[in-house]
């Protein structure tokens, strides 16, 4: 509980995680009907870029700061529109004063018939959290733990939406819950999707990881990463990865083409990179 995303909020990590959750919001909004998203650790929802946490690690200044002062090209531009969408809409225009956690990107992109349970383990950020969403009959936040969250709100009664996952890992193991919560994910919402979160730090924990959710019986499963220093096991975090099931079916095919400039925009060193893996695919 001694994790605080401000201090991070809007990095290079952000950037991919956030620009993946829009993608699939946007996708899920082509129908009518309305769908659910689930938010395990949401955060306080909305950061302040010009407050002490934020200027004391500036790492927004090498994640969103960067996509804002760079010219895109058409095929990134439409690839990160969605999300790009969402800081506009949040900001009230372009100007970059606030940045949006996933539950304010997710509200922002939603409709009216949409709904949002959001959860979070901070009794002083699920306050601030619940504040922020006062009004908004969409919404539900609750502070309980999050893999409790997972099991206890699936399958949603819409039967369509989005369960992000995305832990601080503070503790050891976290991995571990992690594919407990894949299993809990497919067995109760098989037809959902799964957006997972995770830092690239120990190569031989993230392969193990992937490994064990290969198994458990996803039709389509992807991993995104983008590493933009070296990965090395001390140091600052030095790339992440979302693991999506049940992706929208051009979600890799498109990220795949986009990344190479990605990677490029938020490098920080030439050990950056990333890559795309289809660890399951509908045959």
């Amino acid at each position: 509980m001694n994790y605080r995303h401000a201090f991070h909020a809007g990095n290079f990590a952000d950037v991919l995680k956030h620009a993946v959750l829009a993608r699939i919001l946007v996708y899920l909004g082509r129908k009518d009907a309305g769908y659910h998203v689930i938010d395990s650790h949401a955060g306080i929802g909305l950061y302040d870029l010009a407050a002490d946490e934020a200027l004391r690690t500036g790492e927004w200044e090498g994640g969103v700061g960067r996509i804002r002062a760079a010219r895109l090209s058409p095929a990134l531009g439409d690839w990160l529109a969605p999300w790009q969408a969402a800081l506009r809409a949040v900001n009230g225009g372009d100007d970059l004063l606030v940045y949006p956690g996933s539950p304010v990107i997710a509200t922002a992109l939603g409709r009216l018939q949409d709904r949002y349970h959001f959860n979070e383990l901070h009794p002083q950020d699920a306050e601030t959290l619940s504040a922020l969403f006062a009004g908004d009959r969409r919404v539900r936040v609750v502070s309980e733990d999050g893999y409790i969250t997972v099991r206890a709100q699936l399958p949603p009664r819409e039967r369509r939406g989005v369960v992000v996952i995305d832990p601080p890992f503070e503790e050891p193991g976290e991995f571990d819950r992690l594919l407990r919560a894949v299993h809990d994910a497919h067995k109760r919402f098989a037809t959902g999707c799964l957006l997972i979160w995770y830092p690239i730090k120990d190569i031989a924990a993230v392969d193990a990881f992937l490994k064990g959710a290969a198994e458990v019986g996803y039709p389509r499963l992807v991993a995104i990463e983008q590493w933009v220093r070296e990965p090395r096991g001390d140091g600052p975090l030095s790339g992440a990865g979302v693991l999506c099931a049940n992706p929208p079916f051009m979600l890799a095919d498109e990220t795949e083409a986009i990344l190479p400039e990605l990677i490029r925009l938020l490098a920080v060193d030439e050990g950056a990179g990333g890559r795309v893996l289809r660890l399951a695919e509908d045959s």
